[in-house]
């Protein structure tokens, strides 16, 4: 019996928040930001084919990490890679995908998800995905998943629904952009927010028909290459072409707009790793609540700092509180956490100075 599920994995971002170790030569889904002992792309692809052939998973990137993604996923062939020449944000990177799982099988249902999530919970992950395949496959319903969320955060997005007591799955009254503090509480208290995960579930004919609708220039576009795709001359034409889509995320270009949208609350857990405090909840912290990876600790009088070096390197700290000490080669970044969302601005400085040592 045919397998109609596909999958598709995001994996062209720069990961600019994880600066110093997350460069634009090597970003941070192919590195093992957590000290787990893989990269975070190439978790993302051993979860992904609990639930979906893995000659039908497809990596959406940009041409300049072919390589690193083939080495990382062997069982892949490069037919599997969708190949950005040029960064477009999701809208069409999305699309290109699309139409080629379409041409492949007109019935197929897409899984499309970040390469950067840290999530736990396989079981839990794997039956709230196999509903969406579900509800997807019986309709012409957009599945999205929200998060619960454990503090009011001001990083995410937000999806309000309506619940019911009765049902899995609920109807999207509207997506809001990320919030200031206060509404976030507001969110918190009311009880009917979620955060965004970012992670989609449709049929590829929905999809496309949506791009139609709403990006209908974009589908013109990339639909004069259908002969092409899922063929040798199907980079050509990306590589010709590609750059001229406009550069708009699948959330603004069509989620928001779309009338049949609704949200599964997961019963996964969640980590979008955005930041490096972000990591601090999924890795063990010694009695002062210190978080260390890669790195043989000893601290004196210091408390709540990550500390991410090269493999074993020895680091002796004294009287640092909620400070980010983080290492990659030629490069040492000294910031308290509170500074973290400046890490671009640092960087930027850095390069002005010293060239582009931040990458």
């Amino acid at each position: 019996m045919k397998n109609h599920n596909f999958a598709v994995i995001m994996a062209g971002g720069v990961g600019s928040r994880f600066r110093p170790v997350s460069t634009q030569q090597n970003p941070k889904q192919f590195q093992d930001i957590l000290g787990c002992g893989e990269t975070l792309i190439q978790s993302t692809f051993r979860r992904l084919k609990r639930i979906v052939p893995f000659n039908q998973i497809y990596i959406l990137t940009n041409a300049a990490y072919k390589e690193t993604v083939l080495k990382q996923l062997p069982e892949i062939d490069e037919r599997q890679l969708v190949l950005e020449p040029a960064m477009r944000n999701t809208a069409p990177c999305i699309l290109l995908a699309a139409m080629k799982i379409f041409k492949i099988d007109s019935e197929a249902r897409m899984l499309v998800a970040p390469s950067d999530h840290w999530i736990q919970n396989m079981e839990e992950f794997q039956a709230d995905m196999e509903l969406a395949f579900q509800m997807a496959g019986e309709s012409d319903k957009l599945v999205t998943f929200g998060i619960k969320p454990s503090m009011p955060s001001t990083g995410f997005g937000y999806i309000q629904y309506q619940p019911s007591s009765e049902e899995e799955i609920y109807k999207v009254d509207r997506f809001i952009e990320k919030p200031d503090f206060q509404t976030a509480v507001a969110f918190l208290l009311t009880g009917n927010y979620l955060w965004n995960s970012g992670i989609f579930v449709w049929k590829a004919s929905v999809i496309l028909q949506q791009f139609r609708v709403y990006l209908p220039v974009m589908y013109l576009l990339f639909s004069q290459g259908e002969e092409f795709y899922n063929t040798e001359n199907e980079q050509d034409f990306v590589n010709s072409e590609f750059e001229k889509a406009e550069n708009i995320s699948i959330d603004y270009g069509i989620i928001e707009k779309a009338a049949e949208v609704y949200v599964i609350p997961a019963s996964f857990s969640w980590n979008d790793l955005g930041t490096w405090g972000s990591i601090q909840g999924e890795l063990p912290q010694d009695t002062a609540g210190n978080t260390v990876v890669n790195s043989r600790f000893i601290a004196r009088n210091s408390e709540g700092n990550i500390v991410r070096t090269t493999a074993e390197k020895i680091v002796f700290m004294e009287g640092l509180k909620d400070y980010m000490v983080l290492e990659d080669e030629g490069v040492l970044l000294i910031v308290p956490k509170k500074k973290e969302q400046e890490i671009k601005l640092i960087r930027q400085q850095v390069m002005q100075q010293y060239g582009t040592q931040l990458g």
